[in-house]
């Protein structure tokens, strides 16, 4: 028997990964991806491949939105027609608009209808991408119904709610009709005619609910599986797997949905 104090072997001192041929070493870590003096040949080419194929869309964004942005914050300390030499009166402007009421009554109305047809948005989104992730067989014809109101043009489907909407011949006031209620002035009604413009913006849900869908099908399914296992009803589920797991979707559609709601003219005009 070995005496508890001797040494130990030497295939025994032999510490994890010394002159094992398993052992590997640590790979440099280069301090960052533009480090050209590190970059091989292939990487650089592929750099500057990569630069070529976002360029139209830099010079997009540099000629057709960053310089009329620039350029509008220049104009906007000046008087300018659109003719002859801009006057400087700087905060001038801002001052005549911070005074006009049409001002700030047309920032209510912005405000009154992001905060209502985001969220709406986001909930109609939610169910049809529910809805269009079922296992039926005509669910591609489903999504393709979805979706078609997103490829109308705005301007378009503007004229058509209005017809949906007409005080006396609009299908939505013949339904009111029917069912004993009485028929709405849409647009003749200012409170009514803001949530018209909410109603409106449904339309575009379809394109929503297919970023949602994509969402849908990223979540494995062994999270739903372990969970029915486990006795979690369908609520449960929801709750505790589909909403944590669609966060970052769910956030991308309200920053978009804000951007957008507060960049809403089409409609309107």
């Amino acid at each position: 028997m070995p005496c508890p104090h001797a040494p130990l072997p030497a295939y025994r001192e032999r510490r994890w990964g010394e002159g094992s041929p398993l052992s590997t070493t640590t790979p440099s870590i280069r301090t960052g991806p533009f480090d050209r003096a590190r970059l091989t040949r292939k990487e650089r080419q592929n750099l500057r491949l990569g630069l070529l194929f976002i360029s139209p869309w830099t010079v997009g964004f540099l000629a057709f939105l960053l310089y009329p942005i620039l350029y509008t914050l220049r104009i906007s300390f000046t008087q300018y027609s659109g003719f002859g030499v801009p006057k400087w009166v700087g905060l001038g402007n801002y001052r005549t608009l911070l005074d006009d009421e049409l001002f700030w009554t047309s920032l209510y109305n912005t405000l009154y209808y992001t905060a209502l047809a985001v969220p709406l948005g986001v909930v109609v989104a939610m169910g049809l991408a529910l809805a269009m992730n079922q296992p039926v067989p005509e669910v591609s014809i489903y999504r393709a119904i979805l979706y078609l109101p997103s490829i109308i043009p705005l301007f378009a489907l503007s004229f058509i709610f209005l017809i949906l909407l007409n005080p006396t011949q609009g299908v939505f006031n013949q339904l009111l009709i029917a069912l004993g209620l009485p028929n709405i002035n849409w647009f003749g009604d200012p409170a009514w005619t803001k949530l018209a413009f909410v109603f409106l913006a449904q339309f575009g849900a379809g394109q929503v609910a297919l970023i949602f869908l994509a969402g849908l099908k990223g979540i494995p399914v062994t999270l739903y599986e372990a969970a029915m296992l486990d006795g979690a009803g369908a609520w449960s589920r929801f709750r505790n797997i589909t909403l944590p797991m669609m966060t970052p979707v769910i956030l991308y559609d309200l920053i978009l949905g804000l951007s957008l709601g507060l960049q809403v003219f089409t409609q309107s005009y």
